[in-house]
């Protein structure tokens, strides 16, 4: 099975910043027909909406500036503020109605006409946004801004050396603006020239220390040239400057997973889906990196949102129906691979995702055809010819299983999974020897394959080799102290060799992990019961049972981690962060 994903070209020049104009307005000249009490009351009304303005108080503003245009109609700034607020308020055809009204008045109102071309483009009109944004440039030509809304919007309709140009002119006109140097970097970026974009950055950074986009943009740029560090200490900075910056939690989590940090990673994540649900990115690599760690429930959710935002991603398909057979529901994987194939039919890995779907669902002549289609495509994948030939073992065709294993073996010869489910094949057909040399095969590729030695131990007993199958089965137990069967062998191998202190201590230590096991099974089953409880909205009888898994199985960190999910949501952060900090200690200890 395959676990797709690819970075993608970000962009950082999506944000509008407009200049309001200074609030100077001379009634008296503009409308003979006003009285002196109106223009006073007008003047007033417009200062009053500029402060609400200079206080993110939009809506107070815009209510100012609407009775200031009733009291002085002929007034172009009243227009070009409220404008600039209903831009602001994501009302972009409004806004330009209000700009257009200040250039009908004022038509060399340079603020209006920067706006106008603002607002244009957040409509994607680009064509004329761009012809307003020339206009003015023309009107103000050492006018920064003019300049820097030229270079956006050219940037808007791919002219990346035009867009650079017009950025650098305005960096030349007012060069202590971090802004303009964040975004020349923005620029830099899309045109390939990372090491360009990080002067600009640092520049930025340089004028003003607690630049939050510069801090992200650079940081970015640092992860993707692998300075891990660096990049985590710009970034991590950008989070807590701006926690409700989706992007900021995004490219975070992106480093944390590259530092092998995946909870904190993951925590990132979620993050920033939850604030920015039409993230695809964010979606993606959550459900990608939630499949990594086994948080099925999370990939499905995050797969099929991201199908929400791209209807037409095969690769999101794939992905979903990887995480469905990973959750066990391998009945609903299979349309989601369908469609995939639909999408891109000559994928082999798709094709073979699907035979692993019939595989898992017992359809062993459907997975038959799948893999062979695959291998119609590629002929010499390795993994599809496994495939096929565990499909061929599990119909019994035990002949046809041990030719495709042979196949792939000479494809791929330093897989251990293939010298592995040889040797066992062969072992079912009674040619030990042979068994016996794939098993080998199998440990020296992978040296702590437990299942290997213990395997080889089972087949070097029953073959009479009973101190060779001691070695082997007491590898086994070395590795990996947890195998049952490794134990209760070896206890029949020692009674057979005359040493019963032996066996009796390897049949005691068989019976404990067998009563261990069975409490694990326990917690497992509670554990998947509060899962589906939670997921019911049911917080309490999910706590309840992750609480009984513990207490079956008190190192079971999957329990652990679930219960700490489910505290936060009751609210209960404490309690919540000390779960949190034991299901981590328990995964590292269980992964050395």
């Amino acid at each position: 099975m395959k676990f797709l994903w690819r970075i993608e070209p970000f962009c950082f020049l999506a944000l509008l910043c407009f200049c309001v104009a200074v609030p100077q307005v001379v009634y008296s000249q503009r409308s003979q027909v006003q009285s002196q009490q109106n223009v006073e009351r007008a003047e007033a009304l417009y200062s009053q909406g500029m402060s609400s303005l200079q206080q993110g108080e939009l809506a107070t503003a815009r209510a100012a500036f609407e009775k200031v245009i009733r009291l002085a109609p002929n007034s172009p700034e009243p227009h070009n503020s409220l404008g600039w607020v209903l831009l602001q308020q994501g009302q972009a055809e409004g806004a330009v109605a209000q700009f257009r009204a200040a250039l009908k008045l004022k038509s060399n109102f340079p603020q209006a006409r920067i706006n106008l071309a603002n607002a244009l483009a957040s409509e994607r009109d680009f064509a004329e946004a761009e012809s307003e944004a020339r206009e003015g440039v023309r009107i103000v030509p050492k006018d920064s801004e003019a300049h820097r809304t030229l270079g956006r919007i050219l940037s808007f309709r791919g002219d990346l050396a035009g867009a650079i140009k017009e950025v650098q002119t305005a960096i030349a006109l007012d060069s202590r603006r971090a802004d303009l140097h964040d975004d020349l970097g923005s620029l830099l970026v899309q045109a390939g020239r990372p090491d360009d974009a990080s002067v600009e950055f640092s520049e930025a950074l340089k004028l003003q220390p607690n630049f939050t986009a510069a801090q992200l943009h650079l940081g970015i740029v640092r992860w993707q040239q692998h300075s891990l560090q660096e990049a985590h200490d710009l970034l991590g900075r950008a989070v807590q400057a701006a926690p409700q910056d989706a992007q900021a939690h995004y490219y975070f989590g992106r480093v944390l997973e590259d530092e092998k940090r995946s909870d904190e990673a993951l925590r990132e994540l979620k993050q920033a889906a939850a604030l920015q649900p039409e993230f695809a990115d964010a979606q993606e690599s959550l459900g990608l990196m939630s499949q990594r760690t086994g948080d099925t429930s999370t990939a499905v959710a995050a797969f099929r949102k991201l199908l929400q935002l791209r209807p037409g991603s095969a690769d999101a398909y794939n992905n979903l129906g990887l995480a469905l057979i990973q959750s066990g529901d391998a009945g609903s994987s299979v349309p989601e691979f369908q469609t995939a194939i639909r999408l891109r039919p000559d994928d082999p890995g798709y094709i073979e995702n699907l035979g692993t779907a019939y595989l898992q669902r017992a359809d062993f002549d459907a997975a038959v055809k799948q893999f062979q289609a695959a291998l119609q495509i590629a002929p010499r994948d390795a993994t599809a010819r496994y495939d096929l030939g565990l499909a061929f073992k599990l119909k019994d065709q035990l002949p046809d299983a041990i030719a495709e294993f042979r196949q792939a073996e000479a494809i791929s010869p330093d897989q251990p999974d293939i010298h592995y489910t040889l040797g066992v094949t062969l072992w079912q057909t009674g040619k030990f020897a042979e068994a016996e040399q794939e098993l080998r095969a199998a440990t020296v590729a992978k040296p702590d394959y437990s299942e290997a030695y213990y395997t080889l131990g089972t087949v070097l007993k029953q073959d009479g080799k009973l101190a060779d199958a001691a070695t082997a089965l007491r590898k086994a137990i070395e590795i990996n102290p947890n195998l049952i069967g490794a134990h209760t062998n070896l206890a029949a191998i020692l009674r057979q060799q005359g040493d019963n202190a032996g066996a009796e201590a390897e049949s005691s230590r068989a019976r404990e992990l067998m009563k261990e096991s069975n409490s694990l099974q326990a917690a497992t089953f509670n554990t998947n019961s509060g899962k589906r409880l939670l997921h019911a909205g049911d917080v309490d009888g999910a706590i309840s049972q992750f609480r009984s898994a513990i207490k079956l199985s008190p190192d079971y960190a999957p329990a652990h981690q679930e219960l700490a999910q489910a505290l936060v949501q009751k609210g209960q952060k404490g309690e919540a962060e000390e779960e949190f900090k034991k299901a981590a200690e328990l995964s590292g200890a269980h992964s050395q």
